[in-house]
Parts: structure tokens; sequence; C-alpha cells
């Protein structure tokens, strides 16, 4: 197999080609220093792992918190979706109790086998980690209760609004702390 040697490892020349594209897309993304996340390798010699802090939207319950996450990318990309998963606490219908984030723009192209959404809402190898940053900073702004992760986030977003809002209080200030 035709591969560039990096590392220790020998990758194909599409993993190669998908290791430029992410070390270019990194470099992009870390342009604006104003946009609301940054973004850095996890460990230089892998650009398939992103480690990630994205600041509360303005305006909106995650307003102040600067939240902890990481990205995995596939040797596929930018043909299959990235992972995302936030490693700081998170209170949200879409994100899962374990940090993954669920939003249909990370889950892979093609028909929903569940029939909840359509293709076209799904994965396209047209998406950025910036368009995937700038849809989960928006999905955390304006939960989507009818796809939920969190069942109990959900329940209690709908049902106890102010309980809700004092639970994203305590991890937005928890998120703080970290930092």
């Amino acid at each position: 197999m035709k591969g560039i040697r990096r590392g220790q490892f020998l990758m194909s020349s599409q993993t190669a080609q998908s290791a430029l594209l992410l070390l270019k897309q990194l470099k992009e993304l870390n342009k604006d220093p104003h946009s609301g996340f940054s973004a850095g390798l996890v460990d230089d010699s892998n650009p398939f792992e992103w480690q990630l802090i994205l600041t509360g939207p303005p305006d909106t319950l995650y307003d102040g918190g600067l939240f902890k996450a990481r990205m995995t990318f596939p040797h596929e990309f930018p043909f299959m979706p990235p992972t995302m998963r936030f490693s700081s606490e998170m209170w949200h219908p879409n994100i899962y109790p374990d940090g993954r984030v669920c939003i249909s723009i990370l889950h892979p192209p093609g028909d929903d086998p569940n029939h909840y959404e359509s293709a076209m809402e799904r994965w396209n190898p047209v998406h950025t980690v910036e368009s995937i940053l700038i849809s989960v900073i928006s999905m955390l702004a304006s939960p989507n209760d009818e796809s939920a992760a969190n069942l109990d986030a959900a329940k209690q977003w709908r049902e106890d609004p102010e309980a809700f809002k004092k639970k994203v209080k305590q991890t937005v200030r928890k998120a703080q702390e970290e930092i």
C-alpha cells in the first residue's frame, strides 16, 4: 500500500489527505480568537484527536461557561463525521450523560435507520470543524427536546424550567472552576 510515514506508523494516502485537511482546518479555526471556541491537538503526532474549549453562547443559560471537549476524527474524514464528547460536565437535552454530543450533522451520512432525520440533516463532507462547532454552540442556545439524548435533562427543560436553569448555572460554575 502506498502511503506516507508519519511517526511510528504508515498512513494510507486517504489517511494522509485527511490528516492534512484536519491540520489546515485547525490552523484556520484558531485564526479568529473571538469565535467562541479554541482547539488544539491532544498529541502533536495525532491530527485525529483534538481538545476544544467552547465558550457558552452569550445571553443563554450557558453564558460565561468555558467547556472542555474532545473531537475524534475517523481516518475517512471528511467522508465520515467525527465524534464529539464534552469532558466538562454538561446538563443539556442533546448531550448524553457521558458527554457525547447528539446532533444530526454528527450522524453518518445517508438515511437514518430510525427515520428521525432526513439524509439532508446528517453528515455531509462539506461540513468543517468550524461548522460543527457553530452547530454545537447553536444547540446549546436552543435545545431540541424532540430528539433528546439526555431524557432527564429534556424532561426537566420542558416540565421545570426553573430547576433546569439552576442545574445549568451549577454546571457553568463548575466549568469555570475547572479551567
